[in-house]
């Protein structure tokens, strides 16, 4: 079966009788003029559909416990096919999608109205399921909201459920074309650190390195998984630091936390470099609480054990050792965010939260860090685990981390390094 075909009937399995869920692939957004943003597909459109194309939306009805399924789209308009490219036609929409009904997006709201009409003696309590997620009060409503409100005037009794705790118990578990995705997202995202390592030298500025990347990711049709954080000395104390626009210089180290996409999936890698290929002693101890730490997470992950466990063990291992290297403060000036996250379809995907128990098949990340801000050294190493009932598989443990390995690589194919 078509895995986007299983996918909407295992949402349609969560849904309640004599209801209708939309879900929206978004809309693109004017920069000035007819200049606009690139488009980003909504992942929850994307998940259900593998369609990454705006302005169109997936209806799924459920009346007495059967799933009817459409597609809504903008038709094919041969001049703009002149001008900016084809759109899909319908029947290349019902191919990808393995959904067998799509129609001009015009006709939503007059199928809502007969729809309702329709089903309303079956249930005065008519359910509409709309993806009403908000990170931030400030954003703007997105397409999903703006319909359903529309709809709740003309039909003030509706009964509107959100989508998201569907959206996060489907998406939280990956199946075996998600995983593959996400390790070909990893394989790419190595060949652009192998790429960073031979260019990095002194004098050079974060932003050549980031285009180093960029190269990379075009060489395999990708793109960034999310804004690069390409940090060079103390810009890496900055955890989320995305300037990318200082000078290296000798001695510093260079800290890099990217990914490559594939199919919408991400990779979300972090490592950290010697500028002149050799770590000093200083930057050795640090790297190496780092390192051990990121290790006592992957000897612990497993189904069961929840993020917020495995970073209790982070910290305590930190409140342990960082004495023994002189770094007496509170641990929480020198380690000040949490040891990973889930992830998928978004850097930061679906997540019931840091307390949820993890499952088999769930994909996080490893990303302890340290941060010495008056020494102007920040270091965070990360890796993307697959959590399964025994343990977890490390999807990027051939991406190089051990300080020898780095040194050797350094010496052997990047042209710059000091003797």
């Amino acid at each position: 079966m078509n895995i986007f075909k299983q996918r909407r009937i295992n949402l349609g399995n969560l849904m309640e009788n004599n209801s209708i869920a939309y879900i929206f692939s978004g809309d693109k957004v004017m920069v000035s003029q007819d200049e606009s943003y690139p488009f980003k597909v909504d992942k929850n459109f994307y998940y259900y559909t593998g369609i990454d194309r705006e302005g169109m939306v997936l209806r799924l009805v459920k009346i007495n416990d059967t799933l009817s399924e459409m597609i809504y789209a903008l038709p094919y308009d041969e001049i703009l096919a002149k001008w900016e490219g084809a759109r899909l036609t319908f029947e290349e929409i019902k191919s990808i999608s393995a959904v067998d009904r799509v129609s001009d997006v015009t006709n939503i709201y007059e199928d809502f109205s007969a729809i309702y009409r329709n089903y309303i003696r079956l249930s005065e309590d008519f359910k509409v399921y709309i993806d009403l997620y908000r990170y931030h009060h400030i954003q703007d409503e997105k397409a999903g909201i703006k319909f359903i409100n529309t709809i709740n005037k003309l039909y003030p009794n509706l009964k509107i459920l959100d989508l998201l705790k569907f959206n996060t118990t489907l998406r939280i578990i990956k199946d075996e074309v998600e995983i593959e995705n996400i390790k070909e997202a990893i394989k790419i995202t190595n060949d652009g650190l192998k790429s960073i390592m031979a260019t990095i030298k002194e004098n050079i500025s974060e932003k050549v390195v980031e285009g180093i990347f960029n190269l990379n990711l075009c060489k395999h049709n990708s793109s960034f998984s999310f804004n690069p954080i390409l940090a060079t000395g103390k810009n890496a104390t900055i955890l989320h630091y995305v300037d990318n626009n200082t000078i290296t210089k000798e001695g510093e180290l260079f800290l890099c936390d990217l990914g490559a996409t594939y199919q919408n999936y991400k990779a979300d890698i972090s490592r950290t470099y010697p500028v002149n290929g050799k770590f000093s002693a200083r930057q050795k101890e640090i790297y190496n609480l780092v390192l051990n730490a990121m290790k006592i997470v992957e000897a612990n992950a497993k189904a069961g054990i929840s993020l917020k466990e495995l970073n209790q063990l982070v910290v305590d291992y930190y409140s342990e050792n960082l004495p023994k290297i002189n770094l007496n403060n509170n641990v929480f000036d020198y380690y000040f965010h949490s040891i990973g996250h889930q992830l998928g379809l978004d850097t930061h995907d679906l997540s019931f939260g840091a307390d949820k128990k993890l499952e088999a098949g769930m994909v996080i990340t490893n990303e302890p860090g340290l941060y010495i801000v008056d020494e102007g050294i920040g270091i965070r190493i990360e890796d993307d685990l697959l959590i399964t009932e025994e343990g977890c598989i490390n999807l990027s443990k051939d991406i190089i981390k051990e300080i020898d390995e780095i040194e050797e690589f350094f010496a052997k194919n990047n042209r710059y390094i000091k003797s």
